[in-house]
């Protein structure tokens, strides 16, 4: 038959084999080579968990920032306190007597997601209009900032500390990509001429040339002195290291970025079966999440949780999609994917619905409305420019798309995940 043309031949897969385990092959000696130098695997998977335990973050922010601290020991008040609503108590509110009827059990939960909270004084402030409002905080953070300021701040331990705390997972930017500077002082990709150019044109953002190795290092850097977890993945090249890196024993993960261009269901057969060739004996991947393009439609959505359910990924892969993306600097507006969400969230697990922007007609009557070109401006310039009052709007209105989303999804009889240690789970 046609289709038996297929079947991955024995011979060419011993080939790949023998190609990765030769002594003499150069791509995975420098590759060996910096894990070495951190010590190892056992050395460098210990390190990052004494770097993430709570305590050493908050005796390194006592150096750093200790205004940080006794925020964190607010937040973990409030927490232990019971004030944020507990989840069945917010559906209770959506749905009043309807509740009764509804057995969330019976369909799949939506991770509520939000990005980029690149300031650890945004997420104080979120908390507190959580508590307010009687809001959901999300379940998974993503943070966009250079990793040298976050460092410098203390917003980078602050954020990991936080996300603990509220039983939400983080996922940080790291500085090697295009867009940022290389030793010329000019971005590494010589096809940008500046973050205008960012979404999408000649092969994205891109890690060029040696830079995928710099890359390497700087995530083992943050993994072991920060207790970094998870981190964006934007290239072919770095998401290749990142499974080869788990597959040698580095508890790290990834998730991959809109910026990729997740498009069509071949593009996503193609990245889950090389989660599925580079997966550990258990069936574990560091592939945590798989952000589509915002150009998909509910086919590609339907056929990528096809394949990752066939593959045996269902609940290992997020499928992530934007359902509000920021009013300017990426898609064409207006953008809103809330009722496709709706379309398909009763039968695909594990779908993760991101928060990028406001609805576009909040956006359109703000002073500022929400750019993704801000999200790389340094703090100075922030500052400089009298900015920062206008990215925390924009910031709390993206909290405000987070509850909309929550609110239409309970509406309709499914389930959300949002920060578990906050608001408990359905």
């Amino acid at each position: 038959m046609l289709r038996d043309r297929l079947e991955v031949d024995a011979e060419a897969l011993r080939e790949i084999n023998d190609f990765l385990l030769d002594p003499d092959n150069s791509l995975v000696n420098d590759l060996m080579e910096i894990i070495e130098r951190y010590g190892g695997v056992e050395e460098i998977n210990k390190r990052a968990s004494e770097s993430r335990d709570l305590d050493s973050i908050l005796e390194r922010l006592e150096r750093v920032n200790p205004s940080y601290v006794k925020d964190l020991e607010w937040l973990m008040r409030e927490r232990d306190a019971g004030r944020f609503i507990e989840l069945k108590r917010y559906c209770e509110r959506v749905l009043g007597e309807e509740l009764e009827s509804i057995d969330f059990s019976r369909s799949p939960k939506v991770t509520l997601e939000i990005s980029a909270c690149n300031f650890f004084e945004w997420f104080i402030k979120e908390a507190e209009k959580a508590i307010k409002r009687g809001d959901l905080m999300p379940a998974r953070y993503i943070t966009t900032r250079s990793m040298k300021e976050l460092v410098e701040d203390g917003d980078l331990s602050a954020l990991i500390a936080a996300t603990q705390i509220i039983g939400a997972s983080h996922v940080v930017t790291l500085d090697t990509r295009g867009t940022m500077p290389g030793p010329d002082g000019q971005p590494i990709n010589v096809h940008l001429g500046g973050c205008e150019a960012i979404t999408g044109y000649f092969g994205g953002i891109g890690v060029p040339n040696r830079y995928v190795l710099n890359w390497v290092e700087e995530l083992l850097h943050y993994y072991t002195n920060y207790g970094v977890r998870e981190v964006l993945n934007i290239n072919f090249g770095t998401v290749l290291l990142g499974f080869i890196l788990h597959r040698l024993g580095v508890d790290i993960k990834f998730k991959i970025s809109v910026y990729l261009g997740h498009d069509n269901p071949y593009c996503c057969l193609w990245t889950i079966m090389m989660a599925k060739l580079f997966s550990r004996p258990d069936g574990a991947t560091p592939l945590s999440g798989l952000n589509l393009s915002n150009s998909v439609d509910i086919y590609t959505i339907k056929l990528t949780a096809y394949v990752r359910d066939k593959l045996g990924f269902r609940d290992k892969i997020r499928i992530e999609h934007h359902i509000t993306e920021s009013y300017k600097g990426i898609v064409r507006q207006p953008y809103d994917r809330l009722e496709q969400l709706l379309k398909v969230a009763d039968h695909i697990h594990n779908l993760s619905a991101k928060h990028e922007g406001a609805p576009p007609e909040v956006e359109e009557k703000r002073e500022h409305p929400s750019n993704i070109l801000e999200y790389f401006i340094p703090k100075d310039e922030i500052l400089g420019k009298g900015l920062m009052s206008y990215l925390l709007q924009n910031y709390l209105d993206k909290h405000d798309a987070v509850n909309r989303t929550a609110r239409a999804l309970v509406k309709n009889g499914l389930g959300v995940i949002a920060a578990e240690k906050l608001h408990g789970k359905l």
